[in-house]
């Protein structure tokens, strides 16, 4: 007799191990990896955590389109903009095309970050009186010129009518230690002094009063010992206090400020500003090929602003030695950047040129050109949660699951028997592989597990339940036809993964597409319902078909024991087929006349 074909389904019969064994791999490794990163719960949504979700909707504004370009750009000003209020793990992202959603953790100052993101940036252009790396209140350097915490390379202007203002080279060198605090205090008085007469020359209307001139002196004095204190305790690597300084002042007050520069926090003081972000007419990062000076930043400044600017660079011009002859480009209190200038910048054409990478050079032409954000913004809506209704709505949801999952247990024991043996642990393998992709999700790209995302959960219990139903019934009508289990098995799989996928594939479709097509929360119902739908198709194949591969070698299975859901006299089983012998028909031949 020849020995049957094996194949693939033989192989696959043959070593059920190696599934079993794989998806344990997965579970394991997946696991480690959870509790190694330290995130061993998913990262809750607002809904159920508490906080503030905030829904802007764009539009055009000063010929600006609303497009994937200006709303990244937005959602960048904006995710800084609430980061800068000291707020941890706030979500700002684009929903659709024209939404952005700003998801505030509870705990923050929601009104202050409702009043910050939708709003337009101040920008403005300060003298810079005074800087220094940023190394903790305690261990100031001087903040004198010659201490100014960075190297900064000869600016190289160009004799045209755009001359250019050269930005502070990339490497920095610790500024030296200071003598003393009354050096400190010596060197932001006199700046804003050397500021003050400066400003107060350029206006005609000075009062020539002595006794007008000395109260302007002692108010002076106590706004430069004020400052002074506030600079010296300044640490720009304190985030908290990186979120207040600068904040508040004024346009026409000298200030604090906080910027970054080639990775290092630097701490300034600013004075009154001169020019306006509004006075910018227009701002592009460009590639300069003929003088290989890299990418760079071209401004276009409006009449008023062009003539504000030329008054502001020929006195700055003035001073040979950083930062007396530096601006900075402050945005939302902080000084993105602080570039020096070498002459009076006429004609309303400047250039930013440095040791900038394309990326810089075009946020730095964003900023510029904005004023922060390129596109206006209408409040939506504003959904305000506690943690309280967060928790109890989560607690409703677990209750709810809590339910889903144990009517399916029972309704599996009442019907399958022991074929629950196989679904229960299905279903288990199914949640752990579910919660642990959900809390190593959070990290990685931010997903948050709201309310929706829980129904989704739910939902796919019935979907993962579903399947198992689906391939016991096969086996089930195998039975009926009078096969034993074992080939029941491997005869109903073929049937029953071919329904399983195309199951899968409707869910998995439209989840994908109420993904796409939805706006804010639901869309956390449509991709966890595409994950579970995932999921199921990978417990289906590697651990649910191994695992009753390997229980049809049993007797309590095989032989078809009244509980274990498979009694083929219980499913009204037909017998086995036997061949039977023909009934002997006449001889023919001839007849005996005796016998006749």
């Amino acid at each position: 007799m020849a020995a049957p074909k094996r194949g693939r389904s033989a192989s696959a019969q043959s070593k059920p191990g190696r599934s079993l064994a794989l998806i344990l791999i997965a579970i394991v490794a997946l696991t480690g990896g959870m509790f190694a990163s330290g995130n061993t719960t998913p990262r809750l949504g607002i809904d159920l955590a508490g906080g503030t979700s905030i829904t802007l909707q764009a539009k055009a504004d000063q010929g600006s389109a609303i497009n994937k370009a200006n709303m990244k750009t937005a959602v960048a000003i904006m995710n800084r903009r609430v980061n800068g209020l000291g707020v941890s793990e706030a979500e700002v992202q684009t929903q659709g095309t024209s939404n952005i959603i700003v998801n505030i953790p509870k705990g923050a100052n929601s009104e202050e970050a409702r009043q910050q993101v939708g709003t337009t940036a101040k920008l403005y252009f300060r003298p810079v009186l005074a800087s220094e790396a940023s190394a903790g209140a305690a261990s100031s350097a001087s903040p004198s010129a010659s201490s100014s915490g960075s190297s900064s390379a000869s600016p190289s202007a160009t004799p045209s009518s755009s001359a250019s203002a050269s930005q502070k080279a990339t490497g920095s060198s610790s500024a030296s230690p200071s003598s003393s605090a009354t050096s400190q205090g010596r060197a932001v008085t006199d700046a804003l002094k050397a500021d003050s007469t400066s400003s107060s020359s350029a206006s005609p209307s000075a009062s020539a009063s002595p006794s007008a001139g000395s109260s302007a002196s002692a108010s002076a004095s106590a706004a430069a010992s004020k400052l002074e204190a506030e600079y010296t305790a300044l640490d720009c690597n304190d985030q908290a206090q990186r979120a207040t300084a600068g904040k508040s002042a004024k346009p026409t007050d000298a200030t604090v400020a906080c910027g970054k520069n080639s990775g290092v926090w630097y701490k300034y003081v600013l004075g009154p500003a001169r020019v306006d972000g509004t006075e910018v007419k227009k701002a592009q990062a460009v590639f300069d090929t003929q003088t290989a000076a890299g990418w760079q930043v071209q401004m276009t400044f409006t009449g008023t602003g062009a003539k504000k600017f030329a008054d502001v660079t020929g006195e700055l011009a003035k001073n040979s030695q950083p930062p007396q002859n530096e601006f900075g480009i402050v945005l939302d209190g902080e000084v993105v950047s602080s570039p020096t200038v070498a002459q009076s910048i006429v004609g309303g054409q400047a250039e930013i040129s440095g040791s900038f990478t394309q990326t810089e050079a075009q946020s730095l032409a964003n900023v510029l050109s904005y004023g922060a954000l390129p596109l206006s913004f209408r409040e939506q809506s504003v959904t305000t949660v506690t943690a309280a209704l967060g928790g109890e709505q989560l607690h409703a949801g677990l209750i709810a699951g809590a339910i889903g999952l144990g009517l399916v247990v029972i309704y599996l024991l009442v019907f399958y028997r022991g074929l629950s043996v196989v679904a229960i642990p299905s279903l288990l393998v199914s949640a752990i592989l579910t919660y642990v992709i959900m809390a190593l999700l959070g990290p990685a790209i931010h997903f948050a597990l709201n309310l929706p995302a829980v129904c989704g959960a739910i939902v796919a219990i019935g979907i993962t339940a579903d399947s198992f139903i689906v391939f016991f019934e096969r086996i089930r009508d195998e039975i009926r036809e009078g096969r034993t289990l074992r080939p029941a098995v491997e005869r109903a799989w073929p049937r029953a993964r071919r329904t399983i996928l195309v199951s899968d594939f409707v869910s998995f479709l439209a989840a994908a597409v109420l993904f796409i097509v939805t706006v804010g929360k639901v869309q956390g119902f449509a991709f966890t319902l595409g994950l579970t739908t995932v999921l199921d198709v990978v417990v289906v194949f590697f651990f649910t078909k191994p695992l009753m591969t390997v229980l049809a070698r049993r007797k309590f299975f095989a032989n078809g024991h009244k509980w274990s859901g498979l009694d083929p006299k219980g499913l009204g089983a037909k017998p086995p087929l036997r061949r039977t012998r023909r009934p002997a028909g006449p001889v023919a031949g001839p007849v005996d006349p005796k016998e006749a």
